[in-house]
C-alpha cells in the first residue's frame, strides 16, 4: 500500500461526519508534488457540490454534463487531462491549473463524489498516480 493510501486508511474514523474526514482526506492528498488543488464535489442529483479541499477559491456546482469533474461522475471512470486547455468543455475555476486528474469514488455501482487534483504543470499526472488515487477512493467509498 502506498504511503499516502496508508495514511489515509489510518485517519479515517467512520465515527466522525463525512465533511471531517473529507477534511483530513484532502489535506493528506494534498501532499502529492507539484499539484495546486485538491478536494472532493460530492453527488447530490444529477450534479456535483463542492466540498473540503486545500487550494484557492473553487466552483460550488458542477452539472454532471460540464467539466471533467461531470465527464468523470457521468461516466464513472477516473480521467486524466494532460492540457486542460483541451478538454471539451473544462471548467477554469483557476487559470493556473494545467493538468488534472478526477477519480470516481463510487459505493453499490453508485456514484457517491469524486476526488479531484489539479497542478500548474501539464502532463502532471500518470497511470501511477491514478492507481494511488483508484486507491484512496476504495478506502473513502467505506463513508458514504
Amino acid at each position: 500500500m502506498n504511503t499516502i493510501a496508508k495514511q489515509l486508511k489510518e485517519i479515517i474514523d467512520k465515527g466522525l461526519p463525512l465533511v471531517s474526514n473529507l477534511s483530513n482526506a484532502s489535506s493528506v492528498l494534498n501532499q502529492l508534488p507539484n499539484i495546486n488543488w485538491c478536494g472532493f464535489y460530492l453527488v447530490s442529483g444529477n450534479r456535483l457540490f463542492l466540498g473540503p479541499f486545500q487550494g484557492e477559491p473553487a466552483c460550488t456546482i458542477i452539472p454532471f454534463d460540464k467539466g471533467v469533474c461531470g465527464y468523470a461522475a457521468r461516466n464513472k471512470k477516473t480521467v486524466i487531462v494532460d492540457d486542460v486547455n483541451q478538454f471539451a468543455g473544462h471548467i477554469a475555476c483557476s487559470s493556473l491549473s494545467k493538468s488534472e486528474i478526477v477519480v470516481p469514488i463510487i459505493k453499490d455501482n453508485e456514484i457517491k463524489a469524486v476526488i479531484d487534483i489539479d497542478s500548474p504543470i501539464y502532463n502532471r499526472f500518470t497511470n501511477g498516480d491514478a492507481s494511488l488515487l483508484e486507491e484512496c477512493a476504495e478506502i473513502l467509498k467505506e463513508l458514504f
